[in-house]
């Protein structure tokens, strides 16, 4: 019995395989992964340092994306459960944005696992660069609140392409949730809790697509895992105390160096 060209066609379960691990590109990871994990909880953009790592290592851009999710899932929730613990919760405030982030969120993951690598790199390196306007420009102050919050349709449409961009890049979707946070009457200490709480629900949104698509090496996140879950907690300490200001002139820095790399500058 012969199948149909449709039946051929259905699209089918796939893993990644990928060689092994040395412990120098180990301990590299969990170095990256702590820095990436600290500033993704300050602010945003850490991904900026951990998906050129792995690609620098050896994977796929693609896959480098993929891997790099379950490293921010962890991170997310350690700081998220750290928030908490310190007096600051995000829940009820990532109540009112997790709808749209997550609709967002699925389409941006299935564009982007769709993408070949050559074009991931350069939308990557491009969206490096644009990640350098957020950046020059901090969030309002803690404690500062939005004078003239959204109307809730117009919350819903800006959220909803949060969780689009986070679903296909992450990179820097922190720096852009907290932004909108703040325009909707939220402080950067309790905005930076509630972008954590919402983007532990994002990214367990997308990284089952992104396992069907064979776009995640296990062993790569595992280990990256491990520094991503230690800057998240050190992160949220941070943050707390209101210590982000330093890391944000290192960070222009390093967008610029890497952004480069993946636009294959140099």
């Amino acid at each position: 019995m012969t199948r149909s060209p449709a039946a051929r066609r259905a699209p089918t379960f796939r893993r990644f395989r990928g060689g092994g691990l040395d412990p120098i590109d180990a301990a590299i990871l969990i170095g990256g992964g702590l820095a990436a994990g600290v500033v993704n909880t300050l602010a945003g953009g850490g991904s900026l340092i951990s998906v050129p790592l792995l690609v620098l290592i050896g994977l796929p851009g693609t896959v480098a994306n993929g891997t790099n999710r379950i490293g921010v899932f962890l991170q997310n929730l350690v700081a998220a459960w750290r928030f908490r613990a310190s007096g600051v919760s995000g829940i009820e405030g990532a109540s009112r944005v997790v709808l749209p982030v997550c609709i967002g969120s699925l389409i941006g993951a299935y564009t982007v696992a769709n993408l070949d690598d050559a074009t991931f790199q350069r939308i990557f390196g491009l969206v490096m660069l644009i990640d350098l306007v957020p950046m020059l420009r901090p969030p309002k102050p803690g404690g500062s609140e939005a004078t003239r919050p959204w109307p809730a349709w117009l919350q819903f449409a800006v959220f909803a392409a949060i969780g689009l961009y986070g679903g296909a890049i992450q990179a820097g979707v922190g720096l852009l949730m907290v932004g909108a946070l703040n325009h909707t009457g939220y402080g950067l200490v309790r905005a930076n809790a509630i972008k954590v709480t919402t983007n532990v629900v994002l990214t367990a949104f997308a990284i089952p697509i992104f396992v069907w698509h064979g776009q995640i090496s296990w062993l790569h996140a595992g280990v990256l895992a491990i520094g991503f879950a230690a800057g998240g907690e050190l992160g949220a300490r941070i943050a707390v105390r209101g210590g982000d200001r330093l890391i944000r002139p290192v960070m222009v820095l390093a967008i610029l160096l890497l952004a480069g790399r993946m636009l294959g500058l140099y």
